[in-house]
């Protein structure tokens, strides 16, 4: 992995000797309705005063310490900068600054909580992104829903970083808003409930597929959801080379013939669903071969059973799967859920910092779609020789995973000719 500047101190992986405790709920008042219980609630405990800060990276202990740092010395780095624009990736943090916007229209599975109840998650992504690969990340939420207002707002921030990422805007507005800005920006800009959904599915469904003697070729998927994330998954497992995929929303699966789709919708209906399917996602279960839920849809024991033998289910609702993980262990081999107290954790934070940091690395105007291959392939390779059935996807903490990342984004920006160093 090439880096612009030494980041080896941020990159540091997580102390071994850092045990993070389980969070249970307090006994009564869960949403911190209760003033009295936030005082020993551990969740409302650590969040006390945020989760992150700015840290200062230049000394300032003496007057010429200062006349360095502020004026006179900084009007020198200015004017050169306003004579070539570029030099601010060298002189400045935006390198390695990356703007994490939302709306709070679909945070977490919490839903439209606007702006302001938003920022705990946008800190914690910060958080993730400065311990995983040592990227500043700064939490922006917006107080607008517009497309038009929430893109002219990021191209007007944009000058100070070096990538956006995406969060928790609800869908179809989450895909018409990354469109626009990536055609008026040229940094990075990635919705990670879209893209690190799909890295990271992939990933697994590649070594799920690999343990149990298949190729993705093989391979008869159904997935449970169209929105953001269910139409990533879809995209990236299609230009994978999945055998055949069908998808379903809450009225059933997605074809050609139905009336009632949106534009995404149509789109998807036309990519997908080589075998004619129609009627509900239980019904595409007969004989499926993989299961893969991103919607809240639950999905009968009966339907489950049904399935192919070997069969593959990703439950990645959360806290509720849309199977029950050990109902889906009487007849699947394969098994992941979203939650991190069931083996298989099928986690963004295992794509995200290292897809920025291998991309803000080279300095990479956009991140493409062999970019997220790239990725996904580098995740499944990092426990490709350890694979056993609750081990189809490496651990967060697994200090492998942000370096293999970052280097094999690198290199496909490199190779698709869109690096700048």
């Amino acid at each position: 992995m090439t880096a612009t500047t030494d980041h080896s101190v941020d990159r540091a992986g997580p102390d071994p000797s850092i045990r993070v405790p389980s969070v249970p709920e307090p006994a009564s008042a869960p949403d911190g309705s209760d003033p009295s219980s936030r005082a020993t609630d551990p969740a409302f405990v650590l969040h006390q005063g945020g989760k992150i800060g700015l840290a200062v990276t230049v000394p300032l202990n003496d007057r010429d310490d200062l006349s360095l740092a502020y004026t006179p010395g900084v009007a020198r780095v200015c004017t050169a900068i306003a004579r070539e624009p570029g030099l601010a990736d060298d002189f400045t943090w935006r390198s390695n600054a990356v703007a994490v916007v939302t709306d709070g229209t679909a945070v977490l599975g919490l839903g439209d909580i606007g702006p302001a109840a938003a920022l705990p998650v946008m800190e914690g992504k910060a958080l993730l992104f400065k311990h995983f690969a040592g990227v500043d990340a700064v939490p922006i939420c917006l107080a607008c829903t517009d497309v038009e207002e929430i893109v002219e707002t990021v191209v007007r921030l944009a000058p100070g970083f070096g990538g956006i990422n995406l969060e928790d805007i609800s869908a179809p507005r989450c895909f018409a808003i990354e469109r626009l800005l990536q055609d008026r920006l040229d940094i990075p800009v990635f919705h990670d409930d879209q893209h690190g959904t799909a890295i990271v599915t992939l990933a697994a469904l590649e070594n799920a597929a690999r343990l149990t003697g298949r190729s993705l070729g093989d391979l008869r998927a159904v997935v449970s959801g169209a929105g953001a994330a269910g139409v990533a998954v879809t995209r990236i497992l299609l230009a994978a080379g999945i055998g055949d995929i069908a998808v379903g929303d809450s009225r059933g699966i997605l074809h050609t013939g139905r009336p009632d789709l949106t534009s995404i919708k149509t789109v998807v209906a036309a990519e997908t669903n080589r075998a004619g399917l129609t009627g509900s996602i239980n019904d595409a279960l007969t004989g499926a071969d993989v299961f893969i839920g991103l919607s809240a849809g639950k999905v009968p024991e009966d339907a489950v059973a049904s399935m192919a033998p070997g069969s593959i289910v990703f439950a990645m609702a959360n806290p509720d799967p849309e199977v029950d993980p050990d109902v889906a262990h009487r007849y699947a081999r394969v098994v992941a859920t979203g939650r991190s107290d069931y083996p298989n954790q099928i986690n963004n934070v295992l794509a995200f910092p290292g897809v920025f940091r291998g991309a803000l690395d080279v300095r990479a105007s956009r991140i493409t779609e062999p970019m997220k291959l790239a990725a996904a392939d580098a995740l499944a390779a990092v426990i490709a020789d350890e694979l056993t059935e609750d081990h189809i996807i490496p651990s967060v903490f697994d200090e492998r995973v942000g370096p293999a990342v970052a280097a094999a984004v690198a290199r496909q920006a490199r190779a698709d000719g869109i690096a700048r160093r």
